[in-house]
């Protein structure tokens, strides 16, 4: 198996799939709703703000990987909510499947070479770019559950 083709399916057994970690993004982010999502807990930063969180770095590394810049903000794209309807959540979940779709995207159209280019906007390997965002990924993940817990307390 190619480089190109390990990444991708580690990407999507991370988001949707079955990883070793024996949970992904999407199962758990389900069936939680716009409150919980919304609700902060022990000075932690909400669901929704880290999924928000995620969904940029994931169209940050969208960008470099088409060689734009990107501009951190100083609060690396944790935001207070002004929405928190359902409807609102739901927008944010549908953000994060089409940060995956995109994501995807451009790798299927790229060949396992790609993977040795440096990203003159950030310095890195497209492949380390791509190794990268799942190590965020997975930061962020386990922070989720451990909210999740912390909630249902």
């Amino acid at each position: 198996m190619d480089n190109l083709k390990y990444i991708k399916k580690l990407l999507k057994d991370h988001f949707n799939g079955e990883p070793w970690i024996d949970v992904n993004i999407s199962g758990a982010v389900k069936n939680v709703s716009a409150s919980e999502a919304a609700e902060k807990t022990q000075g932690l930063n909400s669901i929704w703000q880290i999924a928000n969180h995620m969904i940029s770095w994931r169209l940050a590394l969208l960008a470099r990987l088409k060689d734009k810049p990107v501009n951190v903000p100083d609060n690396n794209f944790i935001e207070e909510l002004n929405d928190t309807s359902e409807k609102a959540w739901a927008d944010t979940i549908k953000k994060f499947e089409s940060s995956q779709e995109d994501i995807l995207s451009f790798l299927e159209n790229s060949g396992d070479s790609m993977l040795e280019k440096v990203s003159p906007s950030s310095g890195y390997s497209y492949y380390e770019l791509a190794v990268s965002i799942m190590l965020h990924d997975t930061y962020h993940l386990g922070q989720i559950v451990l909210i999740k817990k912390l909630l249902s307390k």
